[in-house]
């Protein structure tokens, strides 16, 4: 046991914040996973993710952490919060440090609050292990936010319902979570709500393609993938979004359909699937961008 990551643990919950161990060292849950539930104890009904046994127990809290030095993370959603993590520039060939040239999350978003006529909120921080920051906000009340990534900009991620993040106090091979403010959240800002509010889903009709011209395989692709969209498990949207148009690129490589169409197309399959107008624009223009970079020629296809 490590009494530091209880106390950290204990203190997280005394806020409010739901709390479950992860592994030493890591930021990995500890919890089983669902091929080795025993359905017994907590899943004794069936299993129980890391999501839904987080706590704020004492008691359980002491029970888990008197077993092993466990890394704390606090799941988002159960805790009412709303993470924005601001990550730095990924390491690469040229630089094994990270890009010099590329801003970090932290200055796009002090870029992006200064264009929205906006202060940089004042609010609870963490220095995370890498180098980055976490903003803790209070999620606002009767809206469901998710996780998005690359939706307010580049090296900004959100962890919200089915999301967590470390906490303060846990240590990894990479350095230590430490917490550079006081521990009390400020409410999320209006206008970040807005970016990252669900649009209204749309009415479910059948899929209308713009009267192009292109080969009949392209417009065919085309509408296959934005059903495919449209038909994604909620924890699977974005992640079929990008699949699809990234699919459907090698099409507009090939010079068969005009990218602005599939832009179009991709863009209303995601709103009416439920994601931010942003998140699909964001999810549609990278996932082209490297399928246009990888086609190979049609011959070769």
């Amino acid at each position: 046991m490590n009494q530091h990551l209880m106390t950290a643990a204990l203190e997280a919950a005394q806020r409010g914040w739901h709390v479950f161990p992860l592994r030493p060292g890591t930021k990995r849950p500890a919890l089983h996973g669902e091929a080795a539930c025993p359905r017994s104890g907590a899943c004794a009904d069936g299993h129980r993710k890391w999501e839904q046994r987080a706590t704020t127990d004492p008691d359980r809290i002491h029970a888990a952490w008197s077993r092993a030095p466990f890394n704390v993370g606090i799941a988002c959603g159960p805790s009412g919060l709303l993470v924005v993590d601001l990550d730095l520039p990924k390491p690469n060939d040229k630089n094994e440090k990270g890009s010099s040239d590329a801003p970090g999350g932290a200055a796009t978003f002090a870029a992006l609050c200064e264009r929205a006529g906006h202060a940089i909120p004042d609010t609870c921080r963490t220095r995370t292990a890498s180098g980055g920051q976490h903003l803790y906000f209070t999620a606002p009340a009767g809206v469901r936010l998710a996780n998005t990534a690359g939706t307010i900009g580049e090296l900004i991620d959100t962890r919200a319902w089915g999301g967590y993040v470390v906490a303060a106090g846990s240590t990894t091979p990479t350095g230590a979570y430490e917490a550079l403010s006081g521990p009390v959240p400020a409410p999320l800002p209006e206008w970040l709500q807005s970016i990252l509010k669900p649009s209204p889903g749309r009415s479910a009709g059948p899929l209308r393609l713009p009267a192009v011209d292109g080969s009949r395989a392209a417009l065919s692709a085309l509408e296959a993938e934005c059903a495919a969209v449209s038909a994604a498990p909620d924890k699977q949207r974005n992640t079929t979004l990008n699949r699809s148009a990234f699919k459907v690129g090698r099409f507009v490589a090939w010079g068969d359909i005009p990218r602005h169409v599939v832009e179009a197309a991709f863009q209303g399959a995601g709103e009416a699937r439920g994601l931010t107008a942003a998140e699909c624009r964001a999810t549609i223009r990278s996932a082209l961008d490297s399928s246009l970079r990888t086609a190979r020629p049609r011959e070769a296809a």
